[in-house]
């Protein structure tokens, strides 16, 4: 999550609890040879934004400060490199983009004198990368010289070519450093990973496509994790054990993705709803067909649509339909807990993202980071590019905050929409989709003459074509704004008081579905059925 301000520091407590979504995708399983990266950043503290950092030359010997991005928490200092690279929101110049869900795993392995946490490895790592592989090379280079701070981790980390998956847990106060293990997912295929670890089984003897840390089976032995070869060692078994949040709340949103993304295979459902004997999800996929864009912008609009987990179908989705539940998340009643789902789309998102590299095109061009904030269900992907010069305004740091609203913020008028749609969800959604789809297919539908203009600009000169591709992303943010306000005003009109109007403004009526009537007579019929009285009885 992003460094917060004090005052939400104050507002939140001493702890902040996390939940995001990644999804991976390969050249290879693309329709134009993207590999693809998505990132929900979810918690109800968050505030979202998009910040930029520019490239920037250091003299020797320089120090960095490193916070806590959850909190702000000062953690100290370590080296800064001579020479880093701008980063604008999860992707750098080079087309390297990261993103993360925090596992949690064995609690005793946090340690808290160190200095590196998971936010600041994603960023740091981002300054000094130019692959995927160096991504990984620092990260891991970083938390063996200063410590990990954070509890365990699973990153995406993807360049024009390849997209890695990376584990990481630390090895408690007593140990510095951390152990981990990172997997190149398979050309062709896709992967995905949502607040639990998911790498298993890993070759021994691969480093083109397995990279690991020398001691993590040794450590695991160590302390009691595993016992067995070599070849057996299970990471996510050793370092995050399996309990039925970790199937109902983490897997399934995987699940989710995979049988949306691979209808053919079938993949049993069991094991998500808790299941723990059935048989687990793979740690990647082949997909039934090639991904575009578009289709995995999709997979993060997801409330589990068609499978039993529907949250549009049970009683808690009320008389609209609304596939949202309001936390806390589990609840009791007379000593039994149960759940409400959590879904890939939620309220409490601060910014999602799909992020987009291209290894046919130059750097400045080719990666895209598609950027919204708020419910990924109803937010707008507005493209942003790798080499832009500065975030647009309407998402820029400093533009409000989570306790300062303005209506110059995008994170404040996509919740303005959102929460209000909330209030009559199945009418609603399908006007705010409406004016969505215009603007992401305008977008999509326009970027082959943008990139073609902004590649004649990269010949004359680069710097050319990172100003039109800044200036282009600015305008495509206003026209959303202003889009997304006027969406808010038509809302409002239109269903103004638990009314409907029509085409031409007249206020309609149009009650609650019959099925919802039903269940109300079901539960209150009695008291609420209508008798005859004095003259209506004869």
């Amino acid at each position: 999550m992003k460094k917060l301000i004090i005052s939400i520091i104050l507002l939140a407590g001493s702890s902040i609890l996390l939940a995001c979504t990644n999804f991976l995708v390969t050249k290879g399983a693309s329709t134009d040879g993207s590999t693809f990266i998505t990132y929900s950043a979810d918690s109800h503290v968050l505030y979202g934004e998009l910040y930029y950092t520019p490239a920037a030359n250091c003299l020797p010997g320089t120090q960095l400060e490193v916070y806590e991005w959850d909190t702000g928490k000062y953690l100290g200092n370590i080296k800064q490199v001579e020479r880093t690279y701008s980063v604008i929101g999860n992707i750098n110049e080079y087309q390297v983009s990261i993103g993360e869900t925090t596992y949690g795993g064995r609690k005793e392995l946090k340690d808290p004198k160190a200095i590196m946490d998971y936010g600041s490895l994603m960023y740091i790592a981002l300054q000094r990368s130019k692959t995927a592989r160096e991504a990984i090379q620092v990260m891991t280079e970083l938390v063996a010289e200063y410590g990990y701070y954070s509890s365990g981790e699973s990153f995406s980390i993807a360049d024009p070519d390849e997209a890695w998956i990376m584990e990481m847990i630390g090895k408690g106060p007593e140990n510095k450093g951390a152990v981990w293990v990172a997997r190149k997912i398979p050309d062709g295929y896709i992967s995905g990973h949502a607040n639990q670890a998911r790498i298993g089984t890993f070759p021994l003897n691969d480093p083109d496509n397995c990279l690991y840390a020398d001691d993590v089976i040794s450590f695991a032995r160590e302390k009691g994790y595993f016992e067995g070869k070599d070849r057996d060692f299970h990471f996510a078994n050793a370092y995050a054990p399996l309990d039925f949040g970790a199937l109902r709340f983490c897997e399934a949103r995987v699940y989710a993705m995979f049988n949306r993304a691979a209808p053919s295979l079938n993949l049993p459902e069991q094991y998500v709803m808790g299941d723990i004997q059935a048989e687990p999800l793979p740690l990647w996929i082949k997909p039934d067909k090639k991904l575009s864009v578009h289709d995995v912008m999709s997979f993060m609009r997801d409330h589990f649509e068609g499978t039993g987990m529907d949250m549009t179908k049970d009683i808690g989705a009320g008389p609209y339909e609304l596939p949202y539940r309001w936390r806390p998340l589990t609840w009791e009643v007379d000593g039994v807990t149960y759940c409400n789902e959590r879904a890939t789309s939620t309220q409490q998102t601060g910014f999602s993202f799909v992020a987009q590299s291209r290894s046919h095109l130059p750097n400045a061009i080719g990666g895209v980071l598609w950027f919204g904030v708020d419910d990924t269900y109803s937010t707008v992907y507005v493209p942003i590019y790798c080499g832009n010069r500065e975030a647009p305004f309407a998402f820029r740091v400093g533009n409000g905050s989570f306790t300062e609203f303005t209506w110059d913020s995008a994170f404040w008028v996509f919740n303005f929409v959102s929460n209000y749609a909330y209030l009559r969800y199945k009418d609603m959604i399908a006007e705010v989709q409406k004016v969505q789809n215009q603007l992401e297919g305008s977008f999509l539908a326009r970027q082959p003459e943008v990139e073609k203009a902004a590649l004649a600009l990269y010949k004359q000169a680069p710097e050319l074509a990172r100003d039109y591709l800044t200036d282009y992303s600015a305008r495509q943010t206003q026209l959303t704004m202003k889009r997304w306000k006027k969406l808010g005003e038509h809302l409002i009109f239109k269903f103004l008081d638990g009314n409907v109007k029509d085409e031409l403004g007249q206020v309609k009526h149009p009650g609650y579905p019959k099925s919802w009537y039903q269940r109300v007579i079901d539960q209150h019929g009695d008291v609420i059925k209508m008798k005859k009285v004095g003259e209506e009885s004869h």
